[in-house]
């Protein structure tokens, strides 16, 4: 290493940036260089104007922070890769199992039934769920009765009004209370079966449901 003249810059740190910021423009110290360039320092000084004791103690300072702040950055990174491990080691259990998810949209499979929740604001005395096919045709209409404020339950079977069984696939549930304001149309959940699942690059797990698309694990309010 060519020698480094004290008069050059009053610290090591100036000598530092000024050399990092002409070869490559960044300017971030570290530990090894910090310690040569300190050293050459100490050994180019004049000795008629030796360096302040407390200039060389800061400097000191300056280097066992930036030392801790290194480990603690690497502790940090192993901790969040660790989390990141777990994380998809548990949404990889999901895989095959049944979530309640916010939809309107329900999957009739070969069990032959959609089931799901309704989200009842204030108790109705009249509340009621349409089934509507792909094409927007109304093939069920169940009547659940009156019901207080909370979450209330439904299942269809698969059935149109007559009785008979109609063909798998997606269909729409549109769920309507009656107030004395008028009818509401209410927010519905619906279960689904979790097909696969995906581990983002910022930790964050997606659920690819079967037929219904993508939503994040933290929309979901049950697991099955």
């Amino acid at each position: 290493m060519s020698a480094i003249n004290a008069t050059d810059a009053s610290d090591v740190l100036s000598q530092y940036q000024l050399k990092q910021q002409g070869a490559s423009g960044n300017s971030e110290l570290g530990k090894n260089e910090f310690m040569e360039l300190m050293l050459a320092q100490l050994k180019n000084q004049n000795p008629l104007e030796p360096q302040d004791n407390g200039e060389f103690i800061s400097q000191l300072a300056q280097f066992s922070s930036l030392e801790e702040m290194q480990k603690l950055s690497g502790t940090v990174d192993d901790v969040v890769g660790q989390f990141r491990s777990t994380q998809a080691l548990q949404a990889s259990a999901m895989v095959g199992k049944t979530v309640l998810a916010p939809s309107s949209v329900g999957i009739l499979g070969s069990e032959g039934e959609i089931r799901g929740t309704i989200e009842v604001p204030a108790s109705t005395g009249g509340l009621r769920l349409s089934v509507q096919n792909q094409s927007g045709e109304l093939v069920r209409q169940i009547d659940l009765g009156s019901s207080p404020a909370g979450v209330k339950s439904f299942s269809w079977d698969g059935e149109d009004g007559n009785g008979n069984p109609l063909p798998p696939g997606p269909y729409r549930v549109v769920a309507e209370a009656s107030y004395p304001q008028g009818s509401q149309q209410l927010s519905t959940m619906v279960s689904a079966n979790v097909d696969s699942v995906s581990l983002g690059q910022n930790g964050a797990i997606t659920l690819n449901l079967a037929g219904m698309g993508s939503i994040a694990l933290s929309d979901v309010k049950q697991i099955n």
